[in-house]
């Protein structure tokens, strides 16, 4: 039974999947697609949150967390329906840009 349901970033999935021989597919998968520690994700997250813009959800903050957009225009990519003005913009590509 599913009692709650919440995204998660890869780094929070690779400390989640236990490291055994037939997760091994999983666990290379991960490996090429997580650029941060766990805890590293998390303070990301964190400071992405606090912007408090009303546009950006949830699994919004878990897709920028999970791709590190380069500039304004992979943040526009990867958040196409969120539709974000220029400095909403910036203001996240400056707090990714610190990691």
């Amino acid at each position: 039974m599913i009692l709650s349901k919440r995204p998660l970033t890869l780094s929070e999935v690779d400390s989640l999947v236990p490291k055994s021989e037939e997760k091994k597919p999983i666990h290379d998968y991960l490996k090429k697609f997580v650029h941060f520690s766990k805890e590293d994700a998390d303070k990301l997250l964190e400071e992405l949150r606090a912007l408090n813009n009303p546009k950006l959800r949830e699994e919004n903050l878990i897709k920028l967390v999970d791709f590190i957009p380069k500039d304004v225009e992979d943040v526009n990519k990867i958040l196409n329906e969120a539709n974000l003005s220029e400095a909403e913009a910036n203001a996240i590509l400056e707090i990714v840009k610190k990691y």
